[in-house]
């Protein structure tokens, strides 16, 4: 009788022991979950645009990750924390890139997928759909995107603003480009560690003049990194595009990459099923590294299957040359599955950006 009563003495310890700031917080985020994000559906916080949530003193402090057509999610968020009988003042930091409408990850779970040939041939299909289009190359263990556009090693510019110094980026095919491998020496390992790597990937996001564009493309490193999660919690990235192979290894190398990008509250918009199949000279296909990872994928997480990609010798020929398959013939069957995925972003961002 005394271990009962003993125990329900505890139990009330316990209860009267709750810190009342959690119960502030939690409060807090049952009205921030009340705001939707309306392209992709979602409310703000499952979406990961809500971090750094702190209350100090009955002041509510966040960081809200946005693009430039999503500011009015501010004026919702503290039309709606103004209801707070106990909330004294809403800080909101806003943290966005400067004039960029929609920033999207291209991710792999491994190297060699084709992930880097993946975002620029994209790249080119948003702009031939006539999107402003920037592309970071933040793969910091292979930065190939200057060669695949045919920039080389060109020099970075820095140039003064309005809001300090800033990173030029270069233009190719009406693309605007920035690289961590025009930083390097040629034929020199990028042999950057924590806090620098962690700076060099802070600046290329912060600290570039990329203008007005409707989409900037980052092209992730592979794997599930400390450079990876630097880039996810530093950008306002609203969606990720997985790149895989149908073989069962590259599927099961992609599902890391999921749960890196679920805790941190990323969405999976779509995958690329890359090196799908072989087209022979008789229009056959043959599946060489297996078929049905990307459609297995897709259903596993509840994810479109954007395209798949055949093993084109003319992708590899236009990566070597600076001059990308969909821009050199925007006509051929592989150069249209680009396209067509770059229409079904266009449907989804640029028709609700346009109405803002």
């Amino acid at each position: 009788m005394s271990e009962k009563l003993d125990l329900k003495k505890s139990v009330v310890r316990e209860e009267v022991e709750i810190d009342p700031l959690n119960l502030l917080q939690a409060e807090v985020i049952q009205l921030l979950k009340q705001v939707i994000e309306p392209t992709l559906k979602n409310d703000i916080v499952s979406l990961g645009m809500v971090r750094n949530l702190r209350i100090v003193d009955n002041y509510v402090y966040l960081r809200l990750y946005i693009g430039s057509c999503q500011q009015h999610l501010e004026t919702e968020i503290k039309a709606l924390l103004s209801s707070l009988a106990w909330c004294k003042k809403i800080y909101i930091q806003v943290c966005t890139i400067p004039g960029v409408k929609t920033t999207l990850a291209i991710s792999s779970g491994k190297g060699g997928v084709g992930k880097s040939t993946t975002a620029v041939n994209l790249a080119v299909a948003l702009r031939l759909k006539g999107a402003k289009v920037g592309l970071l190359d933040a793969d910091v263990y292979g930065p190939n995107v200057p060669q695949m556009l045919g920039l080389g090693q060109s020099e970075v510019t820095v140039i003064d603003t309005a809001n300090g110094q800033k990173f030029l980026p270069l233009e190719a095919h009406g693309i605007k480009v920035m690289s961590v491998g025009l930083l390097a020496e040629p034929d020199h390992p990028l042999a950057w560690r924590g806090p620098v790597l962690h700076k060099i990937i802070t600046q290329f996001i912060h600290e570039v003049d990329w203008g007005e564009l409707d989409y900037l493309l980052i092209d992730l490193p592979p794997g599930t990194g400390d450079a990876q999660i630097t880039i996810v919690q530093e950008s306002p990235i609203c969606g990720v595009i997985l790149v895989t192979t149908p073989q069962e290894v590259a599927i099961s190398d992609v599902r890391r990459s999921i749960y890196m990008f679920r805790q941190v509250g990323v969405p999976v918009l779509g995958i690329i099923e890359n090196m799908s199949y072989f087209i022979g000279v008789n229009g056959e296909k043959t599946p060489i590294f297996g078929s049905g990872g990307g459609e297995k994928l897709s259903n596993q997480l509840q994810a479109p299957l954007l395209g798949k990609i055949p093993l084109d010798p003319r992708i590899c020929k236009g990566g070597d040359t600076g001059q990308p398959l969909t821009l050199a013939d925007s006509s051929l069957a592989t150069s249209q599955i680009f396209i067509n995925i770059a229409a079904a972003l266009e449907n989804t961002f640029l028709a609700f950006s346009s109405d803002l």
